[in-house]
């Protein structure tokens, strides 16, 4: 099969391709992928050198829908040449492919399949920092615990004004994204400001050493403050945002302005979230193939225009220490307060509204796991009254069997001994989620527009993924019958046992002694939020809980340089279209020259064709005057004078 050989490696799977029975696409159905096409697609990556993991995440064949269609190996407006990374096998692969006919090879699905991965997995290569095409950004994330800097990067954009700037994590000579974070978080120097750009320094010195030193001026800078910034007063944030505007343009060249220094606020934070994740599943991209999930919109302020059709986005739900949080779109027809509603447009030409939006976006304070914790024990402190001691333990069903704990609050000291009862805890938390008697309430009596169960499509991050994954290894696709089973019989082991098998290394790398004490807590919190704050029936099978998503752990730092840069495509397009129209006229001018060249070269003829024509006339005449003194003297007449 030339695909292997491409690679050097053949299938090793017994059997030629040859032999095998490609299964038309419908009859797999729409969400499906062959499990041998698949298998192949890995195969043939792996011994590439290619890891298509998803970081916990099963919704690969999602992401694989179509039927036979127009399909370009490169997305649209992107070549070998001006994609911002470059993939050896796909360059050698679709380079071929390319100059024959790719329809052709589609009524076989597994080259679409592999050609489409291809194209999804290309980012994860070193970036080509010698393309004098790419384009970069920064964004520092500024959090309560720490800072995080980002380095994104972007090829130009291809001058269809209705598509995004294609921007992609900056991956290094090692492939690994170009990230780094130090501690404490910035909010730390909220008494000495003045060390704030010390602090930020490394940061951005870090992501000067990687952007080309040619791009720095041009290069957008975001320092953006969240969690951590928000608790302090507002004179010292403005201190600190002062010392960081005043000392960062003497120390880099970066392009930084007053606007991208800024603490926003938890409710700009879940946009950009839900930005990112959309943006990584390609639901911006707008499509005509009935074989996409698409859905119609009608723009608030358009109705005399035509709907649009586009992709299905998908909500989010994000869970972290302190806080909770979802955001979803929602239809114009759905009054939600401004509060609550985030309105806005992706696109670069506010005139065009393919890519308005309309998203819920809801942050809930004091509701992440390790605020609930907190919550639940001081619920434990007031219902015992007295105190007790390690003989005498509190049964606290949200620690595993025979698990203990000692709790202080305000001088007192309180024992507990895990029971390990999974029910009985979430019984215990449901008065945490301080929901109203509105069914239209979600967790602290907020309101929440309807949920279309049927077809709406939701990813779980943060606490969602880790209370799935790191012990009970059910990440991904969601099943509540399934986690209620597998909490229910973790909660219930003994402690010793969980012990053991911790230090037999069965739980993720990162799971440590403190995530399998409050695994069953943290369980029961977050099924509790999500069917009983949030409504979701424990029959929804559409949630996915993820880490990463493409190899690509999204971040809502994504959204945030996407939505800020949404304007620079118009350079772009300007420039398009100033060579278009230098193209035109240079065509026009071609043709232009040779008539005129044409014309002229007759206006010549035509005046040497006259001039030879007096010529003759006037030859003519002095034949005819040099003839009469011949006849004169013939004829014996005198020769007339010629006056003097």
């Amino acid at each position: 099969m030339l695909l292997y050989c491409c690679c050097g490696n053949s299938p090793g799977m017994g059997e030629s391709a040859g032999e095998r029975e490609w299964i038309p696409w419908e009859k797999q159905g729409e969400n499906s992928v062959g499990n041998w096409e698949w298998s192949m697609v890995e195969t043939l990556l792996s011994s590439c050198g290619t890891n298509p993991g998803m970081g916990g995440s099963t919704g690969e064949g999602q992401e694989f829908r179509g039927k036979n269609r127009e399909w370009s190996p490169w997305e649209t407006g992107k070549t070998p040449e001006n994609s911002a990374t470059k993939h050896p096998i796909l360059n050698l692969i679709l380079t071929k492919i390319t100059h024959r006919k790719l329809n052709s090879l589609q009524q076989f699905p597994f080259f679409f399949y592999f050609l489409r991965f291809l194209a999804r997995v290309t980012d994860t290569e070193a970036t080509d920092t010698r393309n004098p095409n790419l384009n970069y950004g920064i964004v520092v994330d500024c959090g309560s615990s720490g800072s995080r800097v980002f380095v994104y990067c972007w090829p130009r954009h291809n001058g269809n004004p209705k598509d995004l700037l294609d921007i992609q994590q900056m991956r290094d000579s090692s492939r690994k994204p170009v990230v780094m974070k130090i501690k404490p978080g910035i909010s730390e120097f909220a008494s000495s400001p003045a060390e704030v750009s010390d602090y930020i320094s490394p940061l951005l010195s870090f992501a000067a050493a990687h952007v080309p030193r040619s791009k720095h001026k041009e290069t957008p800078l975001y320092i953006l403050c969240t969690a951590g910034m928000r608790i302090l007063p507002e004179s010292q944030q403005k201190a600190i945002l002062e010392d960081l505007l005043t000392d960062i343009p003497t120390r880099f060249d970066f392009l930084f302005s007053d606007s991208h220094a800024e603490v926003i606020s938890g409710k700009q934070e879940g946009v950009y979230a839900w930005i990112g994740i959309n943006f990584v599943l390609g639901r911006f991209e707008h499509t005509d193939d009935e074989a996409e999930a698409v859905v119609e919109v009608q723009i608030p302020g358009s109705e005399h225009r035509d709907p649009i059709f586009r992709k299905r986005t998908v909500g989010i739900l994000d869970m972290g220490g302190v806080s909770t949080q979802i955001a979803y779109e929602v239809p114009p027809s759905e009054e939600v307060a401004k509060g609550l509603l985030a309105e806005f447009n992706l696109g670069c030409d506010a005139h065009q509204t393919e890519h308005v939006y309309r998203v819920y976006v809801a942050t809930f304070l004091g509701f992440g796991g390790n605020a609930a914790r907190r919550r639940y024990e001081e619920s434990l402190f007031s219902s015992s009254l007295l105190g007790n001691s390690p003989q005498f333990p509190l049964p606290d069903p949200c620690l595993p069997r025979d698990a203990l704990d000692e709790l202080r609050l305000h001088g007192r000291t309180l024992h507990l001994r895990g029971s390990g009862d999974f029910g009985r805890c979430r019984e215990l938390l449901q008065p945490l989620l301080n929901r109203s008697r509105d069914s239209r309430g979600s967790l602290n009596g907020v309101f929440q527009p309807p949920v279309h169960f049927q077809s709406s499509e939701f990813y779980g991050f943060s606490e969602f993924y880790y209370c799935t994954e790191d012990v009970l290894r059910m990440g991904g696709d969601y099943s509540a019958a399934k986690f209620a089973r597998a909490a229910q019989d973790y909660c219930a082991t003994s402690w010793s046992v969980l012990r053991e098998r911790f230090q037999r290394g069965l739980y993720a790398p990162h799971a440590d002694l403190h995530r399998l004490k409050f695994q069953c807590f943290k369980s029961a919190w977050m099924f509790e939020v999500f069917h009983r704050g949030f409504s979701f029936p424990e029959s929804y099978g559409r949630l996915r809980t993820a880490l990463q998503v493409y190899d690509k752990e999204v971040q809502w730092t994504l959204g945030a340089i996407l939505y800020r840069t949404r304007f620079l495509p118009l350079r772009d397009i300007q420039q398009e279209n100033f060579r278009g129209i230098h193209s035109r006229w240079r065509s026009f001018s071609f043709v232009y020259n040779h008539y005129l060249f044409l014309a002229c070269f007759l206006v010549v003829l035509l005046s040497i064709l006259l001039y030879l024509l007096r010529l003759r006339r006037i030859h003519r005449r002095r034949l005819h005057s040099g003839a009469s003194p011949t006849l004169w003297i013939q004829e014996g007449l005198p020769t007339p004078k010629i006056p003097g």
